[in-house]
């Protein structure tokens, strides 16, 4: 594997888990992000940089072996910056990496970039097609990164589902704190839908496959994703159960509560975004066996793992009096909006 390895978004939950791994695995690391992580751990050089600015960053990557590209902005974030983060930024941390003679890349996208396919599981070769601004964005990254592929650098694509674990807030903090107060939790419809997620560990292991496979293996683009999962109902009520309050996941109406979570989207006043409104509503999982044929990727832990592990961290970091509440990254519990006020409902 790599000697000297540069992570972007460092400060984020992925960036700053996978900077402690490869510290801890012996490696030299260099962390970027605009602003320093909370707290600084053994092995790893944290740098302030904009990773935009493809002068600093080739400054930063001299002598570097490799690059995880980390960095990125959330679905939340405003249009524009959506694009100038996640396209133009992959652009520029690539170009620095080529120009600085970094032997490997590895790529962070999404499975967004499918949009809301029909087709369950999800294989690579499916066609890309984004339904909003941040798959958009991260379907144009991909296209940079196999430019710079096609031109003889050994990039990697890795597309994850939602991964949660330690240090993971978001939306998932008002799943958290519904089942704390002992509240009940609704979802769209039925919530028979199975939604397949991630555990950051899993994760974590796919980055390290790509890292030390052989360059024909590791200059490819791959689906990560838990091996076993449950439906959105099952996922949830072990949140509920494992609160103690006897509460339940409760069913409402699609239909209506669809309008409604739109008008308060443009309202701004519910952070619950467009995609994700609809993706609830159907089956949304990929297939793995390309990464577990090539990559020896076999997930370790199951959606309902790696949900129950975030809620026990979150539970831990609440009573410890430090949770996040801008939501400008997912280590932050977003702000409910509207949404806070339905609870008395539940």
């Amino acid at each position: 594997m790599a000697e000297r390895i540069v992570v972007t978004g460092s400060a984020g939950m992925l960036g700053g888990t996978l900077t402690r791994y490869l510290a801890r695995d012996g490696h030299d690391v260099v962390g970027v992000d605009l602003r320093l992580p909370s707290t600084q751990d053994a092995g790893v050089t944290d740098r302030i940089a904009d990773i935009r600015d493809t002068a600093q960053m080739r400054t930063l990557l001299a002598d570097a072996d490799a690059v995880v590209h980390c960095a990125s902005a959330l679905p939340s974030y405003p249009a524009d910056q959506i694009h100038d983060v996640i396209v133009e930024g992959t652009r520029s941390v690539l170009t620095a990496g080529q120009q600085a003679g970094v032997a490997r890349f590895v790529h962070i996208s999404s499975t967004s970039v499918y949009g809301l396919p029909e087709l369950v599981p999800t294989p690579e070769e499916h066609p890309r097609e984004p339904v909003d601004v941040y798959g958009r964005a991260k379907t144009a990254a991909e296209e940079v990164a196999e430019r710079f592929r096609s031109e003889g650098m050994c990039v990697s694509v890795l597309r994850p589902k939602t991964f949660l674990g330690p240090g993971r807030m978001g939306l998932f903090a008002m799943l958290f704190e519904w089942a704390q107060e002992g509240r009940n939790f609704p979802v769209l419809g039925s919530g028979d839908v199975r939604i397949q997620m991630l555990a950051i560990e899993d994760l974590i292991d796919a980055v390290a496959s790509v890292l030390k496979a052989p360059p024909d293996v590791a200059a490819d683009t791959y689906n990560i994703a838990a091996a076993e999962f449950g439906t959105l109902r099952t996922d949830f009520q072990a949140v509920l159960d494992m609160a103690g309050h006897g509460k339940r996941v409760v069913s409402i109406p699609a239909r209506p509560a669809l309008v409604v979570l739109r008008l308060l989207e443009r309202a701004r006043l519910s952070p619950v975004y467009g995609r994700l409104q609809r993706k609830l509503l159907a089956d949304s999982y990929v297939s793995i066996d390309k990464a577990q044929e090539r990559l020896a990727f076999f997930p370790r832990m199951s959606n309902r793992d790696a949900i129950l592990q975030t809620f026990e961290w979150w539970q831990e970091t609440r009573q410890a009096g430090s949770s996040g509440d801008n939501g400008r990254t997912s280590r932050d519990a977003w702000r409910q909006g509207a949404l806070s006020v339905a609870k008395i409902l539940f």
